[in-house]
């Protein structure tokens, strides 16, 4: 079963930090997008699907009626399955989330909600506009609506924040009682506003050090709070894991449509382009989506397919990767394994190889390894 994600690029302002592929709102804008998408849905390759995804951008601007006819228009096309998990990013603007009622109706039965932080000099730092009382009012109209499956991303490392302004985000966003949390560290993208103020005042940035401090806050907070830490960034009730992603850090198929989207199907990586009326031209044409591929084959494969299970709490589980991938893992990274146990950043069981608690953070650097 593979994982459909559409991208709807399309937001009331943009935030400083951002390098989504997204654009400003605007009517014709988004009604000629999405035919383009339509179009798109009706020649994509018949895949069998069973999360779907909606991000962005900023997938709660698009008109409720548009929003539930795509719905209708990706089941008919991948046969969704009544159970299916589907997705909506939505920022917690209140004028943006009157129609929850409707998604729900439609078959969404989870909202990812955009919080960022629940300080409000954190929240003008970046470039949001809703507040604290919003975000408490949209996650009540969401339980209203029937979601009982509701994330909260929350951002840290944010320019000005402190580890006390941390822990009342935190604890904040616990008392509302979500089923899911993300917390993502602040990454200075190239080309974005944020990129030129690091330029501009290095020091107005977070260290490694207090980072560090954040995320370990975080872990132990959610942690004591029953959540569980089921991946680097991600922490879940029981049952509450976020279906759609499990299947990208399991190295699963996956299908994106939409501007800028990704999919890797049948070992081919292929990533659409982010140029935006190039995207609808070649959709309402019918013809291929200009873009990027590479197929993925031998050490690019089995490293690619490493690195992610390593990024969950499972780790790599070392009988399934050797029947799927038909190496050892052990021996094949022999080097490289046993340099970061050594470093206490992997742990070694006679069926797993994990990251250690240390080895989380720095995650990247220890997958890279494996890429590599």
């Amino acid at each position: 079963m593979a994982s459909i994600y559409v991208h709807l690029p399309f937001c009331p302002y943009i935030c400083p930090y951002c390098d989504f592929a997204k654009w400003p709102y605007r009517r014709s804008s988004a009604e000629r997008y999405l035919s383009g998408l339509r179009a798109e849905i009706a020649s994509a390759p018949p895949v069998v699907a069973s999360t779907l995804f909606f991000g962005g951008g900023t997938p709660n601007t698009i008109a409720p009626d548009a929003l539930v006819e795509l719905i209708g228009a990706l089941r008919a096309r991948f046969g969704l399955p009544a159970d299916a998990e589907i997705t909506l990013e939505a920022n917690p603007d209140p004028e943006l989330c009157e129609a929850f009622p409707e998604y729900r109706r439609a078959g969404v039965n989870r909202l990812s909600i955009g919080v960022q932080s629940l300080d409000a000099a954190e929240l003008r730092t970046l470039g949001r506009q809703h507040t604290v009382l919003d975000v408490e009012a949209v996650v009540q109209r969401a339980r209203d609506a029937g979601f009982e499956n509701v994330s909260l991303d929350l951002m840290f490392a944010v320019p000005g924040q402190t580890l006390a302004s941390w822990e009342r985000s935190m604890n904040g966003a616990i008392a509302l009682e979500p089923q899911h949390i993300s917390t993502y560290a602040l990454t200075i993208e190239p080309s974005t506003p944020y990129e030129e103020w690091q330029k501009r005042q290095p020091g107005a940035f977070v260290g490694n050090d207090l980072e560090a401090d954040l995320y370990r806050y975080a872990i132990d907070r959610l942690v004591q709070a029953g959540f569980q830490h089921y991946e680097v960034s991600n922490f879940a009730r029981p049952g509450f894991r976020c279906r759609h992603n499990q299947n990208y850090w399991r190295n699963g198929e996956y299908l994106g449509l939409g501007v800028g989207a990704a999919s890797y199907l049948e070992g081919t990586r292929s990533v659409h382009t982010r140029d935006l009326e190039e995207y609808v031209r070649a959709a309402l044409t019918g013809g291929p989506i200009p873009g990027s591929s590479e197929r993925l084959v031998g050490a690019a494969r089995v490293g690619e397919a490493a690195m992610l299970a390593l990024r969950t709490e499972e780790g790599v589980d070392l009988s399934h990767f050797r029947e799927r991938y038909g190496v050892d893992f052990l021996s094949s990274y022999q080097r490289s394994i046993q340099a970061l146990e050594e470093a206490g950043m992997l742990e070694i069981t006679p069926t797993h190889v994990r990251l250690t608690a240390a080895g989380r953070f720095v995650a990247n650097d220890v997958c890279a390894e494996f890429i590599a």
